[in-house]
């Protein structure tokens, strides 16, 4: 009885330890073009450009563990008067005017066993560049950052002192 008992122990940890490698293999790295959008929006010339705050699009960074894809009606905010005759601005148009939302397509992707939480390194005061790389500068979002568990522990460990968000390495931050 207890050889069958190890036995399913042993072949239970290797399913999940299975598991578990396969899905960081699920992190898509080295495609530093990024998916085509249905709408070619750009960051250059937003965050870039017009300087505007991450914030403002993403708005549920600072209050949510998920940053948000914007809404339409957040683009149209301003859209409805600046640069309405252009193609890009005509097709994000035609989705407010549909009452649809834009089918973006993921761009950052992390295993499903992890839980990332926007909201704590926003209010850490951790830069949105840190992870997602010099965004201002790009026409066409590409995961920048690995987002691998050794990478974002070892920005952990470098704020383990921080004296106003001492980062945590307690393994259920981010496993829960």
């Amino acid at each position: 009885m207890t050889k069958s008992i190890a036995a399913v122990l042993v072949l239970l940890t290797l399913v999940t330890a299975s598991v578990a490698l396969s899905q960081s293999f699920n992190v898509k790295m080295g495609a530093t073009k990024g998916p085509v959008q249905p709408i070619n929006f750009s960051h250059k010339i937003h965050a870039g450009t017009n300087e505007m705050d991450c914030k403002y699009c993403h708005y549920g960074a600072a209050n949510s563990a998920w940053a948000n894809i914007p809404a339409v009606s957040t683009c149209m905010g301003c859209h409805k008067i600046v640069a309405t005759d252009k193609p890009e601005i005509v097709k994000l148009t035609g989705y407010a005017d549909r009452g649809e939302q834009i089918p973006w397509v993921k761009v950052h992707y992390m295993p499903d066993h992890v839980k990332f939480n926007h909201k704590r390194h926003v209010r850490a005061d951790i830069a949105c560049q840190t992870c997602h790389g010099p965004i201002q500068e790009m026409d066409r979002v590409y995961q920048y950052s690995s987002l691998k568990m050794g990478w974002c522990v070892s920005c952990h460990r470098q704020n383990l002192d921080n004296p106003n968000h001492p980062a945590s390495m307690d393994c259920l931050v981010c496993h829960h």
